[in-house]
């Protein structure tokens, strides 16, 4: 086996696409330069935690024609969403690292930049203490900041309503349907609106070595000295 692997699922930083529910308050480029930190902050958090763990991290890109530039961005190799939705999207992506024989799996989204690495080492060893579990990681949004497998389990990410604050109610559900044992790591809150912003800031002061190039962004914005 090549490892664990952890891979930072990732839209392309790009104005008018990337945090727009960040744009009424941000603006276009705004939100942008701040989803371009989030990015380099997350993907930096993710090669330590996949070192630490003896294993490999990547970003997985969407659209797949930003592969290149997500690659060079972050300075991690990186993989194709695909197409379809979030749901299929995370299929396709653990598809393709447990075909490289990776294993466990991590997923995260690029939008948890200060996320704490004893978060993510948890959460491996939770998924390597019980290769047969799915192992998610709470978000007060409903959703999660992380899932970790050790084998496929597509049946988790059909007919999710992605986005909705059931996220996580409905894929546990799912689970315990299809006789797959559920573990949680710790939680920690995404940033995905105006509001999440206040939390982000408390993340950033109760750890004064997290997240630079957020703290840099938040800065150039204003939003913070």
């Amino acid at each position: 086996m090549a490892g664990p692997a952890v891979a930072v699922m990732a839209k392309a930083p790009e104005p008018g696409r990337a945090k727009t529910r960040l744009v009424p308050t941000l603006g276009e480029a705004g939100a942008a330069l701040l989803a371009r930190a989030f990015l380099i902050d997350s993907a930096a958090l993710a090669r330590r935690a996949a070192q630490s763990a003896g294993g490999e991290a990547f970003v997985v890109a969407t659209p797949d024609s930003a592969c290149d530039d997500l690659a060079a961005l972050t300075g991690l190799p990186a993989l194709p969403q695909g197409g379809g939705d979030l749901g299929a999207r995370i299929v396709t992506t653990f598809a393709a690292l447990f075909a490289r024989g990776h294993a466990p799996v991590m997923l995260l989204g690029a939008d948890t930049p200060a996320l704490p690495e004893a978060h993510i080492a948890r959460a491996l060893a939770l998924a390597s203490a019980d290769p047969g579990s799915a192992v998610f990681g709470p978000s007060g949004d409903g959703g999660y900041w992380t899932v970790v497998l050790s084998a496929p389990a597509s049946v988790l990410f059909e007919n999710i309503p992605w986005g909705s604050p059931t996220v996580l109610a409905d894929t546990t559900a799912a689970a315990s349907r299809a006789g797959i044992p559920i573990a949680l790591a710790p939680a920690w809150d995404d940033v995905d609106q105006v509001s999440d912003l206040a939390s982000l800031l408390a993340q950033l002061e109760a750890d004064p070595t997290a997240a630079p190039a957020t703290r840099a962004a938040l800065a150039r914005l204003g939003l913070r000295r």
